[in-house]
């Protein structure tokens, strides 16, 4: 997993993984890993998902108002 680099410094994001057609998100107080994929909740969030992971802003905040629970697993 590569680290966040949380620009705003308040992300509650901590690491993340991207993959072909998911991504994979580990938040800063859960030892647990988020499945995101095309499936669920879908090709345009995870592609959205990504490009917010690579730039270091905005992703938690994506995910608190837009993804929220619809996960595809967590581990």
């Amino acid at each position: 997993m590569k680290k966040y680099r949380n620009v705003s410094g308040k992300s509650g994001v901590s690491a993340y993984e991207i993959g072909e057609d998911f991504i994979l998100i580990q938040f800063v107080n859960t030892r647990e890993t988020y499945v995101y994929n095309y499936g669920m909740p879908g090709r345009e969030t995870v592609e959205q998902m990504k490009a917010l992971a690579r730039s270091g802003k905005g992703l938690s905040t994506f995910i608190s108002q837009v993804v929220k629970d619809d996960y595809f697993r967590k581990y």
